[in-house]
């Protein structure tokens, strides 16, 4: 298994995946659905872009992922 795993294009998936939700359109619908749509879009826009940007190392078969969280110096 873990010579198979590809850890950055992985990442590389989930980076697409945020791409994709965030220009995913809305359908037509209207009201508490559209609602319901949008928040389940931008949670899944944010869960995505965290794993997408995350690095990572793989030691004794363990993976691990690191998300800083830190903002960004301005």
């Amino acid at each position: 298994m873990t010579e198979d795993l590809d850890v950055d294009a992985m990442l590389e998936r989930f980076r697409d995946r945020a791409a994709a939700v965030k220009e995913r359109s809305l359908p037509p619908v209207a009201g508490p659905e559209r609602q319901k749509f949008v928040a389940q879009a931008e949670v899944d826009y944010q869960d995505f872009a965290m794993l997408g940007d995350a690095s990572w190392e793989f030691e004794d078969g363990i993976l691990t992922l690191e998300i800083d969280l830190r903002p960004t110096a301005a």
